[in-house]
Formats: C-alpha cells, structure tokens, sequence
C-alpha cells in the first residue's frame, strides 16, 4: 500500500489492534506498515503506563512541531497521555508559554504535571504578560508557592509577585471549578485562589 492511502486511512491515534482492523491485515502486516510510516516521519510513538503502545500517525508530524504535551512529559516526572494533540509549527513554544496553557486546560493531572516547569522557568517578564493576557496572575502565583513545597525553584521576581498578588477587595477563584485543597489553605488566603491538590496529590515529587 502507499502512503498516501495508509495516512488517509489511519490518521489519528492508533494501536497495532485498531491499525489490523481498519486495514483488514495480519498483526505482520500492521507491524511492517507502523515501520514504513515511521522511517518517513509520519509516527509518534508513545507508551502507556499498561505498557502498551499508541501511534499518533498524522502528515503534520513530519513538520516536526513541537507540542505542550510534549514539552511537560520532557520536564515532569508525572506523564501525560492524551488523544488531544496541539502542535505549534515554527516554533518551539517556551515553558513560560506551556505553562500558562497547562493552566487554561482546567485538567488536573496536566495541571499537576506542569508544576514541574517552575524548575526551569527565568523569563518572569514573559510568564507575566502572559498570565495577565489570560487572566490567571493569581493562579500562577498560587501554583508556584505550591510547587516550592515539594522542588527547588526558579525564585518568582520582586515584580511578578506585587503586581500579582490581590487586593483587599478581590474574591477568590478556582483553578478547576469546585476543587479546594485541605492542606494548603495557606497559600490559597496568600493569593486568594483556591487550590485543586492535597500533599497526597505532590507524591510524585518527593
């Protein structure tokens, strides 16, 4: 088969099984195909924690995008395995960039996962504008306080944190809709922004 056709016919997140279905050929077959694809730039493999294998088969891999999934699974010791893919071509996206996305997915386990970038992050300029620009100053803030919990950080800037912390007048927000921490009302009254995790939650990080 060409590979046009198994593109057309595959495209998506697949498995050998799903692969054998579709195409109607031994487990031989599919595993030759997988191989052609893959040498052209075509496959994304990833393991799941069943060990069992998922192939993102599209033609926007040979673009060498670089994903926020992608870039949290390198930095986090927690993975991420998802269907949902969000690619940025040209480009790499930054960490500051990632994180603030992280954040506006409202997913606990990416959320989680993305503490693991205030390790990594210098341009607070940048985390700034962007938190701003999306309205999460606060929750950003929470976060990383949450984060130095468990991990040594890149220290927040004089300038991040007065222009982020709130004001007397402010209510407080969710991070996730509903979810309040038990454990960390501290850092919840500091920035008026209620916490989606529990110390049984930062396990990962010890």
């Amino acid at each position: 088969m060409k590979s046009k056709f198994l593109l057309k016919e595959l495209e998506g997140i697949q498995t050998i099984a799903s692969i054998m279905d579709i195409l109607h050929i031994s487990k031989e077959k599919t595993i030759y195909y997988v191989y052609l694809l893959r040498k052209k730039g075509y496959v994304k493999t990833k393991r799941l924690s069943n060990n069992k294998r998922v192939y993102n088969i599209s033609f926007e891999n040979r673009l060498k995008g670089s994903g926020y999934y992608e870039i949290i699974n390198q930095h986090s010791p927690i993975k991420i395995a998802t269907t949902q893919i969000y690619r940025i071509y040209g480009k790499k996206p930054s960490l500051e960039e990632t994180l603030v996305y992280a954040i506006k997915t409202s997913s606990l386990r990416t959320i989680l996962a993305s503490l693991a970038l205030f390790k990594k992050i210098s341009d607070w300029s940048e985390l700034y504008n962007l938190a701003k620009e999306n309205h999460i100053e606060r929750q950003v803030g929470a976060l990383y306080d949450l984060a130095r919990n468990v991990m040594k950080t890149r220290r927040m800037t004089k300038r991040f944190k007065t222009n982020s912390l709130p004001k007397k007048n402010y209510v407080f927000e969710y991070i996730i809709q509903g979810l309040k921490s038990k454990d960390f009302k501290e850092i919840e009254n500091i920035w008026k922004v209620y916490l989606p995790f529990n110390k049984g939650d930062l396990e990962a990080y010890k």
